[in-house]
C-alpha cells in the first residue's frame, strides 16, 4: 500500500474541523495547509472565521499556510489555489513532515487531491453582458446545465454565479488535457456533525461574531476602498454585511437572510463532500462530538493502518 503523502481533513463549517487539525498537526509535529478559498484574504477574519487562536496548541504555534495571502478586493481563483497548494505542499513536505490539508472549500481540496488540469481563464465581457440582470436563482439555473466539475458551494452572490458560468463557457471550448499534477494518496477525514447540532453552533456562532467586530470589520474594509460590489462578490457574511452597512437591508433582515444562508451554504458544503464519496474518495467520518483526544487517536491508528 502506498504511503500517505498528506492528511486532509474536511468538514462543514461549524463542525470544528480547525481545531481538530491544529491538534492532530501538533502531535504530528507537522504545517497546515489552508482548503478555504476566502481565508487567502488579509483583514476578513471575523468573516471568514480564521481562528487563528486555533493554531496555537498548548502555547505552541503550527505553521500555517495559503492564509492572508492577498488583499480584500483580489479576484481569488482555483487555479492560482491549485499552483499555491503544490508549492506549499514541496515545501512542508521538503522538512520531512506530513502537511495536513484543512478546509471546507471542496472542489479546491478536490482539484489538489486528484491533480485536475485547471486552466486560467480570461474574463468574456461580452458573456457577462448578456448575463447581466439576471436572478442569482436564473443565473444557478444555468449553471445547473453544465457537466464540469465546479465549485458551486460558494456561489451565492450573481458576480460569483457569471464567473462560474464564464468558466464553465470556457472550457466547454478546450480540449481536455493530462492532469498538471500529480494525484496525491490521502488519508482524507471528515468531520461529522449532526444537522441539527450544526444548525445551533452557527447560529450562536453568527451572533458571537457580531459581538466580536464583525461588522466593523467589514466596515474597515471598504473604508480602504474596496468596493461595495467587490466585498458582496465574496458572498455569506461579507455579502450580507456590506448590504446592511450600505442601507440595502436592516439589522435585523442583515441577520436573518445571513443566518439562513450560512445554513445553506452548510448544506452545500456536505452535498459536495458526499459527491467526492461518490466519485471515489474515502472520507473516513468522525463524530464531532467525540471529545479531542479520541478523534485524534482514531485518525492516527488510520494513519499508522497504512504503514
Amino acid at each position: 500500500m502506498e504511503k500517505y503523502e498528506l492528511i486532509t481533513v474536511l468538514g462543514p463549517t461549524a463542525s470544528g474541523k480547525t481545531a481538530f487539525a491544529a491538534r492532530l498537526a501538533a502531535r504530528l509535529d507537522t504545517e497546515i495547509i489552508s482548503g478555504d478559498s476566502r481565508q487567502i484574504y488579509r483583514s476578513m477574519d471575523i468573516g471568514t472565521g480564521k481562528d487563528l487562536a486555533d493554531y496555537v496548541v498548548d502555547g505552541k504555534p503550527i505553521p500555517y499556510h495559503l492564509i492572508d495571502i492577498h488583499e480584500p478586493g483580489y479576484k481569488y481563483n482555483v487555479f492560482e489555489y491549485q499552483h499555491d497548494f503544490f508549492r506549499a505542499f514541496q515545501q512542508v513536505r521538503s522538512k520531512g513532515k506530513l502537511p495536513v490539508l484543512c478546509g471546507g472549500t471542496g472542489m479546491y481540496m478536490e482539484v489538489v487531491l486528484k491533480g485536475y488540469k485547471l486552466l486560467d481563464v480570461p474574463e468574456n465581457p461580452a458573456l457577462r453582458q448578456s448575463l447581466q440582470g439576471k436572478t442569482l436563482q436564473e443565473l444557478e439555473t444555468i449553471l445547473a446545465g453544465y457537466k464540469v466539475l465546479h465549485n458551486k458551494t460558494d456561489v451565492d452572490s450573481a458576480q460569483r454565479a457569471i464567473r462560474a458560468i464564464e468558466i464553465e463557457e470556457y472550457y466547454k471550448q478546450q480540449v481536455p488535457g493530462r492532469n498538471e499534477y500529480p494525484s496525491l494518496n490521502s488519508l482524507v477525514i471528515g468531520i461529522d456533525i449532526d444537522r441539527e447540532l450544526r444548525r445551533n453552533k452557527i447560529s450562536k456562532r453568527l451572533r458571537d461574531r457580531l459581538e466580536e467586530g464583525m461588522v466593523e470589520e467589514v466596515k474597515n474594509i471598504l473604508a480602504t476602498g474596496v468596493t461595495p460590489e467587490d466585498l458582496i462578490y465574496y458572498g455569506l457574511e461579507y455579502k450580507y454585511l456590506t448590504l446592511y452597512i450600505t442601507g440595502k437591508l436592516s439589522y435585523q433582515e442583515m441577520i436573518d437572510q445571513l443566518e439562513i444562508a450560512i445554513h445553506q451554504f452548510a448544506k452545500r458544503q456536505m452535498t459536495w463532500f458526499r459527491g467526492m464519496e461518490r466519485r471515489g474518495f474515502t472520507i473516513h467520518w468522525i463524530d464531532a462530538t467525540l471529545p479531542t483526544e479520541e478523534k485524534i487517536e482514531y485518525a492516527l491508528r488510520l494513519l499508522h493502518a497504512n504503514k
